[in-house]
């Protein structure tokens, strides 16, 4: 039924208009299963989650379920519950001045139902918009009872002559003010278990009490908590009364593919639009910034426990930007394309972004940093070119044998970070067998993107122990393994 919101300020409006007020669990059910009939996406820009959280999702919807979303940091856990805000009906009428929310048909508080009482018919009500039903509240050890629930007000009591017995001096937390509301409770393992406790009425009966109070406040809450595993052993755990008054636990993960991870970076990326046309980027430097955090998650230095959170790669692909971005601005010319070497300047995004285990601190983070993009290097380099085995016979013929005698024979070469893409390019196409391998096993390739693949060449070789590479103040310096050393005997 389409109401008109403007129109109707007053109950006996409401009445007349047949509207028909329903809990909040009931707004979302209703409105998922209308989208699911229409065949609408129910979380857009949620990517991954097609056939695994998104179904569990809507299961606990309709089943009218609170939630916990249990997963890594990184992992959409907050997106998820602020979407669910789409599914809330857009409109709906509240008691004018109350603290709670009241439905002017169902009113819990005292102040609404004297002010029905009182006045009828004539009761005004105002309309709040669904954006407005999101309360978030982030889980800390401080976090008391009196925030989330309420406590007795002395100034109110005070101001208004009260008596402490008179539940007119409540003031209350935020869950009662987020009636008819989405609440969500982020990292609930954080939250001391004293205050768990606190939440069992609420999720069980609905009602809340505060300071001895013979108060009954029948709240109409959706909630929606988020958790970590890693805290259940670290910080803290959710206590098992509380776990077992959670409807639906749902487990979200990782991206599972490339082409997931790619979407999720872009669409979340704060990229200025000049960044946008004036660097390119390869679609193949989108590869090997996402297998970083691949390689991450499995590797020996990194904590598995605590995740890899999809922000590195987002903020590992605005450094990249950025890197591309000063060098152009420095040389002065207007356009330029992404270069493997620029990959340097994402090191920051992932020191800050792991946590390592002991093995890893003895590296170091930067040393860490440096290996992963080279791991990732090596995993993406067999999709591009013939695979360079572990062992291999000591007189076998390669498909890089060329290349390696080209290094051999000379005293190889430095790519410089502030070159100007002329000198780049120069660089690399002097090195005649780079252009060779990328025509026979990359015949397709653009033009745009061949010198990106010339320098994943390199790289690769560099990784698989076929050249070697220095890092320098200036740039990277490519050479042989052995050949100079031999020449200087």
């Amino acid at each position: 039924m389409k109401i008109d919101t403007k129109k109707i300020r007053t109950l006996g409006e409401l009445i007349k208009s047949g509207y028909r007020s329903k809990s909040i669990k009931d707004e979302l059910r209703e409105n998922l299963l209308e989208k699911i009939s229409n065949g609408e996406e129910t979380f857009h820009g949620v990517w991954g989650y097609e056939n695994s959280v998104i179904p569990e999702l809507e299961r606990a919807i309709l089943s009218r379920h609170n939630i916990n979303l249990l997963g890594l940091r990184g992992q959409a856990k907050t997106r998820l519950a602020r979407l669910m805000v789409q599914l809330l009906d857009e409109w709906i009428p509240v008691v004018e001045g109350s603290e709670v929310h009241d439905d002017p048909f169902q009113p819990i508080s005292r102040y609404a139902t004297e002010l029905i009482k009182e006045k009828g018919d004539d009761t005004q009500i105002v309309w709040i918009h669904r954006d407005e039903r999101f309360y978030e509240k982030l889980a800390t050890p401080d976090v008391t009872v009196a925030d989330l629930i309420g406590d007795i007000d002395p100034i109110k009591a005070a101001n208004l002559k009260l008596s402490y017995a008179d539940d007119r001096v409540i003031h209350f937390g935020m869950i009662p003010r987020a009636n008819r509301c989405i609440f969500v409770i982020n990292e609930l393992p954080d939250l001391q278990a004293r205050i768990q406790v606190a939440l069992f009425n609420i999720l069980q009966e609905g009602d809340i009490q505060i300071r001895g109070f013979k108060l009954r406040l029948s709240l109409d809450l959706q909630f929606v908590f988020t958790a970590n595993p890693e805290d259940y052993t670290n910080r803290g755990s959710i206590v098992t009364p509380l776990k077992d008054r959670i409807g639906s636990q749902i487990l979200t993960h990782y991206p599972d593919s490339l082409e997931i991870a790619k979407k999720i970076t872009k669409q979340e990326a704060q990229l200025d639009e000049r960044q946008k046309n004036k660097v390119y980027v390869p679609e193949i430097a989108m590869d090997v910034l996402e297998q970083i955090s691949f390689e991450a998650r499995n590797s020996e230095y990194v904590d598995a426990k605590s995740g890899v959170s999809a922000r590195m790669s987002i903020t590992a692909f605005e450094n990249l930007l950025s890197t591309a971005e000063r060098r152009i601005v420095r040389s002065g010319e207007k356009q330029t394309t992404v270069r493997l070497s620029d990959f340097m300047g994402v090191v920051p995004s992932i020191t800050g972004k792991i946590e390592l285990v002991y093995e890893g601190e003895q590296e170091g983070a930067g040393a860490v940093a440096e290996i992963l993009i080279e791991d990732a290097i090596k995993s993406l380099f067999p999709n591009y070119f013939p695979e360079i085995a572990k062992l291999e016979h000591k007189d076998a013929e390669t498909a890089y044998d060329d290349l390696v005698h080209w290094f051999f024979d000379g005293d190889g070469f430095e790519l410089l970070d502030e070159d100007k893409d002329e000198e780049y390019r120069a660089k690399l196409d002097a090195v005649k067998p780079l252009s060779k391998l990328i025509a026979e096993h990359q015949p397709s390739v653009s033009k745009e993107d061949s010198y990106f693949m010339k320098e994943l060449l390199l790289w690769g070789l560099v990784a698989h122990k076929k050249l070697t590479k220095n890092r320098f103040t200036e740039g990277y310096q490519f050479k042989d393994l052995y050949g100079s050393y031999i020449r200087g005997l």
